[in-house]
Formats: structure tokens, sequence, C-alpha cells
């Protein structure tokens, strides 16, 4: 059953005992149940439609008002302790203390409602100790991370939270792919549903659909800074236009494609790997070999191991605009080479 369905038939429940009550009642009153049931009938609608004026307010946002509204009582209270107004008729000081009341209440409602929480710490120290940690703290993942298929790795580290939302439109945006007749397409869908059901069935991850509504005219990058905003999440991609613009909009936004970057190994000159040489260089003597992040390796005189996996030295590392490109040298050459060059030397 769908949240929106859920929510009308708890309306229709309320509707039917408000007319329930009502008719109950005049019948007992008066005999005749028709004048109850047309009040209880009014009363309902009028609740429901406060129900759906306070659409989008949620209960942070109350409890956030009720504090506010407090503390502009208090204040409103310690100004007419003050006994300003002694000297002034009933009526005066009935109406001075109906807009001193009213006044400070809006504006402490005002203020607390545009505050967050961590503005509540001047006022109230130890809230910083109820502040979720990162481990609690949700992350918004979008359609490419799920396809990606590295986040329920990563979850598992430790290093990320493990609290995820799916927006319902994301889930949308996989069951389109998977019903795709385009094949790369379709493979895509369904990779990054089986994803999904994985990570629903972990136990050490807490996944959840989020529903969205009155945003389906924006795109789905706007969708998705816009859900990050309301819940106070981050947004996880590797989409580093929608990063930029989660950022700009004050978002926290974490971007795989960084951190992969950010995790590839440095080499340096005389570091020593075992390499797979998976096909031929530019030059006839080279073969060509890739890490796990797809760094390119160029082996010099390597071409007699192509299609083996060999032990290199790197000999140095070239930064390009498409990534960085290594050199390197098979062991035992680069062993004869430095000890030529010493003899040279000597």
């Amino acid at each position: 059953m769908t949240p929106l369905l859920t929510v009308n038939l708890l309306r229709a429940l309320f509707f039917t005992f408000c007319v329930a009550i009502g008719g109950i009642v005049t019948s007992e009153l008066q005999g005749n149940p028709v004048p109850g049931i047309l009040i209880g009938a009014v009363f309902a609608l009028i609740i429901v439609l406060v129900d759906r004026l306070l659409k989008g307010f949620s209960l942070r946002a109350f409890s956030s008002a009720t504090f506010g509204l407090l503390l502009g009582l208090l204040f409103a209270n310690l100004l007419m302790a003050s006994d300003i107004l002694r000297y002034q008729g009933e009526t005066i000081q009935w109406a001075a203390r109906l807009v001193i009341y009213c006044t400070f209440g809006y504006l402490g409602m005002m203020l607390a409602m545009r505050s967050n929480r961590d503005e509540f710490s001047l006022i109230i120290p130890y809230v910083r100790f109820a502040r979720e940690t990162t481990q609690r703290e949700p992350i918004i993942v979008d359609t490419n991370v799920i396809i990606d298929g590295r986040i329920a790795d990563l979850c598992a580290t430790g290093f990320l939270s493990r609290v995820l939302i799916v927006p319902r439109f994301v889930l949308g945006e996989l069951q389109t792919l998977a019903d795709s007749r385009d094949p790369l397409k379709r493979e895509r869908g369904r990779r990054g549903l089986d994803i999904l059901n994985k990570l629903q069935q972990a136990r050490e991850l807490d996944l959840t659909i989020h529903d969205t509504s009155g945003d389906g005219d924006l795109e789905t990058d706007a969708r998705l800074v816009r859900i990050a905003k309301v819940l106070h999440a981050r947004l996880l991609t590797n989409d580093q236009a929608l990063c930029q613009v989660a950022r700009l909009q004050q978002v926290a936004a974490l971007n795989l494609a960084d951190l992969a970057r950010a995790l590839r190994p440095a080499l340096a000159a005389g570091d020593e790997l075992e390499l797979n040489l998976v096909k031929e260089g530019r030059e006839p003597h080279q073969a060509v070999g890739y890490l796990p992040d797809g760094t390119m390796i160029v082996v010099n005189h390597a071409r007699p191991h192509l299609g083996k996996v060999a032990t290199v030295v790197v000999s140095s590392a070239l930064q390009t605009g498409a990534g960085r490109l290594i050199f390197a040298e098979i062991k035992g050459n680069a062993e004869q080479r430095s000890s030529s060059a010493v003899g040279i030397s000597a």
C-alpha cells in the first residue's frame, strides 16, 4: 500500500468516525441524527482541509515552532511582570497584553523555524551531544551510483553512513531502463535493480524508498538537490556537474570519482608491481598493462611478455589530459640498465 493511499484511507476513516459520532450524539439529544451527521461531516472536512494546508510542515518544523513559541511567551511574561502598564486602564492593559503575547510568540516561532539545530546549542548547550553521528546521517543516492555497484562495499567499510535514501523517481528511472528496448540500457537498469535488492537485504544497511510530491516539473538533478536540502542529507553521486550544482546550493555532495582519484596508488620511480600485459604499445618493443583503477602503464622492451603477468619497475610518470601515464621496465631489464649506467659513470 502506497503512502498516499494510506493517507486517504485514514482521512476516510476519520470522516466516517466524525459523521458517526455526530449522528449518535444528536440522536440521543434530539432523536434526529441528521443535524449531527451534517455537523460531523463539516467538522471532518475542515480538519482534512487544515491537514492539506499543512502539507510540507514537518514534525521538526512543528517542534521548532513550539520551542520558539515558549521562548516568546517567556519574554512576554518577563515584560509584563515589570508592571509597565500598571497606571493604564483595564481595557488598555488587556489589549496591550494581547499584542505583546502575540508579537513575542510570533517572533519566537519565526526565529526558531529559520534556525538550524546547531544554532540551538547557543541556548541549550547539550543539544550538540544528541547530534547524529556520521554513521547515521542519511545519504541520497542517484541512479548512476546505484548502477555503478560500488556503494555496497563502500558502506560496508564504515567510511560512509549506512542510512541510504533512494527517491521514488530514481527507482522509476531504473525500472524504465530495465524495460528499455536498448540492450545496453536494459542491462544497466536490471543491474541497478539487482544492486538495490542486495542493498535492501543487507542487514548492516538501512535503505529507505522516499516518496516526493510537488516537484514533478523539476529535472532529476534539481529534484535530488531539493530532497537533500529538505532531509538535511548528503548527496552521493559520480556526476561532477551534479556535485558542483549541489555544493553551490550549500548541499553536501560526495563524488565517487573524486574518492577513486584520491585512493589511486601513488607510484614513484623504483616501485615494483605485478602487471598483466594485455596489449601492444605504440612502439614495437612496448607492451601495455592497466592498474585496477584504470591507470595505463607502458612497459618498455616487454613485447615478448605480452599476455603474461610480469614484475615491472616504474621508471617515470607523466600527467596527461586523460589521466596519468606511467612508464616502466621489466624488472630484469631495469636492473641491467641500472648496472650499465653505473659502469658507464665509473
